[in-house]
């Protein structure tokens, strides 16, 4: 398994934002995105500022995805 922010992205759409809007609201670094971007893990703390700044539950924001092979063995 592995953690998705494709939630956080379409929430961002929705609302009109960019990556950029968030970061400055939300006081991120460029890394924490560029991290994101790439699928990469950020701490809890980051995704309750996130959810904080969005007025938005932590579902709004992180997925958890089966990775491919482990989907052949359910």
């Amino acid at each position: 398994m592995h953690i998705s922010y494709q939630p956080l992205w379409n929430t961002l759409k929705e609302r009109g934002m960019r990556k950029e809007d968030l970061r400055l609201a939300a006081g991120l670094t460029t890394n924490i995105i560029a991290n994101m971007g790439k699928g990469e893990h950020i701490s809890m703390k980051t995704l309750l500022r996130i959810c904080e700044t969005l007025h938005c539950g932590i579902l709004d924001v992180i997925e958890l995805e089966v990775d491919g092979a482990n989907q052949s063995k359910e």
